[in-house]
């Protein structure tokens, strides 16, 4: 039976948790707030990071809420040490959000940042559940969309004070600004520390295409690709945005659109 679209939490499947923490306040916090679900179990709080490898060996848990800087053995470190392949989900809890843009590359279900609210860590678990209850239905590759360890499937950008990930697919263009590229999504747009050539060859060279020294596009919000005079040619995207294409690029541009289309 369902409430809202969920099952009710004494009908859920028991979600077992490990906590990382090297704060007992934070650590405290934590245990609190999961035990306010009668469906999770929080079967180990761990100090440090080779605690924890032992411990996730030991118990096998559903998920970790695993802090990133650690005694002994930082979080990144824990999941290299356990092996990404048989890692169990994680939630990276830090008081430091530059680590965010890392955490997702290792594929982690979420990222809190402290201090955060408890609507927040409560908006947190419930997309774990969703996600589990995906990868149980055999649907994780789907939403990870990405075969392959090295290419960039999201981001995570600065809101105001807020760490907000953005799929890589929901991205119309990338714009060069010296050492650093600005995101375009919608009608916002977001700055990220990368450059334009080291980002061009992590993105999905299915969807995104370089068409001229300062701009990619993804090609699934490209509407048209137009010639303007001889020798020169624009590409259209979804919201109107005009970019123009280099004439080095114009084949490789058309090529892409047309395998495409």
């Amino acid at each position: 039976m369902t409430v809202g679209g969920e099952l009710r939490p004494e009908l859920r499947p028991e979600l077992r948790v490990i906590v990382v923490e090297d704060e007992p306040a934070a650590r405290r916090l934590l245990v609190k707030l999961l035990a306010a679900h009668a469906d999770v179990s929080v079967v180990e709080q761990c100090r440090h990071g080779l605690q924890a490898v032992e411990a996730i060996a030991a118990h096998r848990p559903d998920l970790v809420f695993l802090d990133v800087k650690l005694p002994e053995l930082d979080g990144f470190g824990v999941i290299e040490r356990v092996g990404p392949a048989v890692m169990p989900p994680v939630v990276f809890v830090t008081a430091y959000d530059e680590f965010a843009v890392r955490a997702f590359d290792v594929h982690a279900f979420d990222y809190l940042v402290k201090p955060f609210s408890d609507a927040r860590f409560e908006a947190t678990l419930g997309r774990v559940r969703r996600r589990l209850a995906e990868a149980q239905a055999g649907k994780l590759r789907a939403l990870l969309d990405d075969d392959r360890a090295d290419q960039l499937a999201r981001f995570a950008v600065r809101v105001g004070t807020r760490s907000v990930v953005i799929p890589a697919r929901e991205v119309a263009w990338i714009e060069a600004q010296d050492y650093y590229v600005l995101l375009h999504v919608g009608g916002a747009s977001h700055l990220v520390r990368h450059s334009i050539r080291a980002l061009e060859s992590r993105l999905d060279a299915r969807r995104f295409a370089r068409i001229n020294r300062s701009a990619i596009v993804n090609l699934d919000h490209v509407r048209q690709l137009e010639r303007r005079s001889i020798g020169t040619w624009t590409v259209r995207l979804a919201h109107g945005i005009e970019l123009q294409v280099s004439r080095r690029r114009r084949a490789a541009v058309g090529r892409l659109l047309g395998e495409r289309g």
